[in-house]
């Protein structure tokens, strides 16, 4: 059948059930193992095994970029990209005519589930993708419901590689903290990802920072409080979230509500303490 992808205005012909798919996004990775179709996926990026277990299927590229010979050798019947960076890439491999399909990155928890129920149409699955979309709103109601007494104000700080960002209200990961029992400073900021004023951090004066980077370029949390004086100002509680699976601020997949349960014990931490 014929598929259109709006988001890089590219239409291509789908099999009726793919069986031959790669996969240059990580939620996609393991949105597909967690809807049955692991078997299916005969490649991914270099970041999918961090959060599929045991995942052993050939590296085809990374975010930017394919190993343009193992693509050839693949024959994919399915690739999945996604928005933003990797829209570029997207678009590239359209331009070769092959079968590609760029996710939008989500702005919500809503977001998330609604990829997952795109997943499930490309794949002839869409059943399996509302079930565990059904798991997944099962689960997030549980965790906000196990959050008891005050909610603290949470100020994130986004790494990526060298730039940092901070979060508004229209990203995920400001669902991601509600839904553990915190309330990000920047919720009423219609914005997405944004270079925050510091001077306005201070002022909002946080209870926890929260704080991404990953292995490539480390950002120790300790010395950013100590240059900019927030160790004697606010004196904040720290959390820092890595790459690791359940611990990853900036994976959207099925084990963000791994993460959120890891971030609300360090809620109740906050609350104890």
């Amino acid at each position: 059948m014929k598929i259109h992808c709006e988001s890089i205005d590219y239409e291509f012909e789908l099999p009726k059930k793919p069986q031959r798919v790669l996969s240059l996004v990580s939620a996609a990775t393991e949105t597909l193992f967690a809807m049955g179709c692991g078997d299916r996926v005969v490649g991914v990026s270099c970041y999918c095994a961090r959060y599929v277990p045991d995942l052993k299927v050939p590296v085809v590229g990374d975010y930017l970029k394919i190993d343009q010979d193992l693509f050839t050798e693949l024959a994919p019947d399915l690739v999945m990209v996604t928005t933003g960076l990797q829209r570029n890439l997207g678009l590239a491999l359209a331009k070769q005519g092959l079968p590609v399909y760029a996710l939008p990155l989500p702005n919500s928890f809503y977001g998330i589930l609604e990829n997952t129920v795109t997943i499930g149409a490309l794949m002839n699955e869409v059943q399996e993708a509302r079930r565990l979309c059904l798991k997944m709103e099962t689960e997030a109601a549980k965790i906000r419901k196990r959050h008891v007494g005050p909610r603290p104000k949470v100020y994130v700080e986004l790494w990526f590689g060298k730039h940092m960002r901070t979060i508004g209200g229209f990203t995920y990961i400001d669902d991601l903290v509600s839904i553990a029992g915190g309330d990000p400073i920047f919720a009423e900021r219609r914005a997405g990802y944004f270079i925050p004023d510091l001077a306005e951090v201070e002022r909002l004066c946080p209870d926890l920072f929260l704080l991404f980077s990953e292995e490539e370029y480390p950002v120790v949390s300790k010395e950013l409080l100590s240059e900019r004086g927030w160790d004697r100002s606010l004196k904040p509680k720290v959390v820092e979230s890595t790459v690791t699976r359940g611990r990853n601020l900036i994976q959207e997949g099925p084990s963000l509500l791994e993460t959120a349960t890891w971030l609300q014990n360090q809620f109740f931490g906050w609350i104890g303490r």
